[in-house]
């Protein structure tokens, strides 16, 4: 297929007039007098502008890279003395590479796919071997993140004792976040030489990740004020001028599911407070995906799926090196890459093999 005909295509399911009309809308929004009174929504309003504005750019300097390669196309076949076929294989690669990023956004077409996201790690069995090993995975999506240029910010993290971390919660403020990372979520598994005991033995650790969507105002989640239980306590941290002297951190428990959240990362209780919402929000909607997936797959036969209980990827550093993924077979023999964030393949496996399998999300 030719490019103006798959930009075209691209651009239809993509539907950009919507884009455009989004922007306009929260372009509006930005300019009542008021806007920055509340700050934490303030910077949202104008992070999803950027993001919108960006990708609308996007779409309008490859539109012009794709008529300029045909003007080229049709100069070099009237005069042959101009020698382009060079700038024209040159150009058509950095086409084919933009129009490759765009058609994967044509897979995520799910309800929540656009949204930013939610991304915990937790340390598994296995004690400190278990916590590094999860340090080792904050460490890699932190990378992949910057990699894409994704902003990010820390919510919530509990350091091992010795080494790593127990537990670490972002959340990634960018459009389609959710769509790329969903896939992520599972058991991941490392094989390596310990550093942690003088025999220096083989030692198998393991680790969860857990992916939800970052839901807004509108979202079917109702959480009633009786059904909370509220907790404040002073956040945790470096010493010095780090350590908090007031009671900022915020710990929210929600008695129908006894799921606990919290949040101790920003300077105000009410700052961290409307974080937790966020967060058990996610949880909740998480647990009702879960019951409806649940309810599909004895309604479509047993499949398995991307959860907390099944490994779906294994990362080996000895006594060979490799990185597999178990859905997909996709593998990669440079573990030491995957681990600074080398991610864009084993993710744009993931999305496609989901999106023409016959499980849904």
């Amino acid at each position: 297929m030719n490019h103006p005909i798959r930009f075209a295509d691209i651009t239809r399911l993509l539907d950009l007039p919507s884009l455009e009309s989004k922007l306009a809308e929260l372009n509006t929004t930005s300019s009542h007098p008021g806007f920055w009174s509340d700050e934490q929504n303030a910077k949202s309003v104008m992070s999803q502008i950027s993001r919108i504005r960006s990708s609308l750019d996007e779409t309008r300097q490859l539109e012009s890279q794709i008529k300029s390669l045909e003007e080229l196309k049709v100069l070099n076949q009237e005069d042959s003395d101009l020698q382009l076929a060079s700038e024209i294989q040159i150009l058509d690669a950095q086409i084919e590479k933009r129009l490759a990023r765009l058609e994967l956004l044509t897979f995520l077409s799910g309800k929540y796919d656009k949204s930013e996201a939610i991304l915990s790690i937790h340390s598994g069995q296995g004690g400190t071997e278990a916590m590094d090993w999860a340090g080792m995975l904050s460490r890699m999506y932190q990378r992949y993140f910057e990699q894409k240029g994704w902003p990010f910010e820390l919510v919530d993290q509990s350091p091992g004792e010795e080494a790593g971390i127990k537990s670490v919660t972002f959340i990634i403020h960018a459009q389609f976040a959710f769509g790329f990372l969903q896939h992520e979520r599972g058991t991941h598994r490392l094989v390596r030489l310990s550093p942690f005991n003088a025999d220096n033995l083989r030692q198998t650790s393991f680790a969860g990740v857990e992916v939800t969507p970052l839901l807004d105002e509108t979202a079917d989640i109702i959480i009633k004020d009786e059904d909370l239980e509220f907790e404040a306590s002073r956040s945790t941290g470096a010493g010095g001028q780090n350590v908090n002297k007031v009671n900022t951190a915020v710990r929210l428990r929600h008695l129908p599911t006894n799921i606990v959240v919290q949040c101790q990362t920003q300077r105000y209780q009410e700052q961290n407070r409307k974080i937790a919402l966020q967060l058990l929000k996610a949880k909740l909607w998480e647990l009702e995906e879960a019951k409806r997936l649940q309810e599909l797959s004895q309604i479509k036969g047993e499949h398995k799926l991307a959860s907390w209980g099944n490994q779906i990827r294994s990362y080996v550093l000895h006594p060979y090196k490799l990185v597999k993924d178990l859905r997909t077979d996709f593998e990669s023999t440079d573990p030491d890459s995957v681990l600074n964030g080398a991610l864009d393949q084993f993710v744009e496996k993931e999305i496609k093999f989901f999106a023409t399998s016959n499980l849904v999300h």
